[in-house]
């Protein structure tokens, strides 16, 4: 049977990253003979322009029928001044709650390759690799009721919901603890339960989750303590759990550590294992359509996809080596070079991975 894979371009440096993405997937599926079907809809500002919308129903469709999506990025300044209901951002966060994406798994992995272009120190950071596994379709990004109202002084009041139910911190927990068993063993829980009543109810629950899983060590750690310690000793981390916020929140200051966040990939699955696979770094408009963007997040997301939910697993392995010769060859687009290497556009990264995936 066919797999089918919907890619979602998207908006700024989305097009140009997917590009390179989609010639791997391309090359990967000739060569292991995967017979991958890719096709293509609009997302976000690009849907907006042509449809009016940033989810249009053909693109909602297509996607609630494909085996998994790889998407770009979405959103930039020339949509901004929209009502929230119709910014680019909606479409992304429309597909994660229509087709259950609950599950986002965020790799922080260090090259060692890459150990220069860390902010840390090296010996701080060498030998990284975390997984933080973010609940998404749930708590204050998604929680009722919401909006901005207006008080009876006239001033205006913006307010939202933070709000979790039992068997949504049990299913995401239940990922996390499964992603620990496989891993290094340990597991630790971030909320802020000396403040906020929902993660009270969050630590009480994976808590008791924790008899289920005997050879997983669980720890518990309030969300700005997670924050310092992801800074000051990364390395002691394995895998976090954590809730729709603060996983986004982390996960973009673990990037750093690990050079660039054009370096991270992401998965975010539902309970039927299909899932939609991005780099985590946004759109930026910024340096769209210059050939400057870092290519390779998307790439190692391709990656993912191909492991994650179609069950390919050697050709998610040869397309990781593949980066790795490339970085071992010192190619290096602008967020990760330093001195002695070789800066490279998106389309010359691209095309290395590409040569060194040809040439296994």
């Amino acid at each position: 049977m066919t797999d089918q894979i919907l890619v979602l371009p998207g908006d700024g440096i989305g097009p140009e990253i997917v590009a390179q993405a989609v010639s791997i997937l391309e090359c990967v599926s000739q060569q292991m003979q995967l017979g991958l079907e890719m096709n293509t809809a609009l997302i976000g500002g690009a849907a907006i322009d042509s449809t009016g919308v940033p989810l249009p129903n053909d693109t909602l469709a297509q996607a609630k029928t494909a085996d998994a999506i790889l998407l770009g990025a979405v959103g930039g300044p020339k949509w901004d001044n929209l009502e929230m209901a119709r910014r680019p951002e909606q479409g992304l966060l429309g597909l994660r709650s229509n087709l259950g994406l609950f599950g986002n798994l965020r790799p922080a992995i260090l090259y060692p390759q890459l150990a220069a272009a860390s902010s840390l120190k090296s010996e701080v950071v060498a030998g990284l690799n975390i997984l933080i596994v973010r609940e998404l379709t749930g708590g204050i990004y998604f929680g009722q009721p919401r909006g901005i109202r207006t008080l009876d002084n006239g001033e205006r009041q913006g307010y939202n919901t933070y709000i979790y139910s039992e068997a949504e911190i049990r299913r995401i927990a239940r990922v996390a603890f499964e992603a620990a068993q496989r891993r290094g063993g340990q597991l630790c829980s971030v909320d802020k339960a000396n403040v906020l009543e929902v993660t009270v109810l969050w630590r009480e629950v994976i808590q008791s989750m924790a008899a289920d899983y005997p050879e997983v060590e669980l720890s518990h750690m309030y969300v700005d303590n997670a924050a310092m310690q992801l800074i000051r000793a990364p390395k002691q981390f394995d895998v976090i759990v954590t809730g729709n916020m603060f996983g986004d929140i982390l996960s973009d200051a673990a990037a750093m550590l690990t050079g660039s966040i054009g370096m991270l990939p992401s998965a975010s699955l539902n309970e039927h294992g299909q899932g939609m696979y991005e780099p985590c770094h946004g759109s930026a408009p910024d340096i769209a359509g210059q050939d400057l963007a870092n290519p390779l997040a998307t790439i190692l997301s391709v990656a993912m996809l191909l492991r994650y939910s179609l069950g390919h697993v050697g050709a998610a392995d040869a397309i990781e080596h593949a980066v790795n010769t490339v970085l071992d060859q010192d190619f290096r687009t602008a967020d990760i070079l330093s001195d002695g290497t070789i800066q490279v556009g998106t389309k010359a990264m691209g095309y290395a991975v590409l040569e060194a995936l040809r040439q296994r």
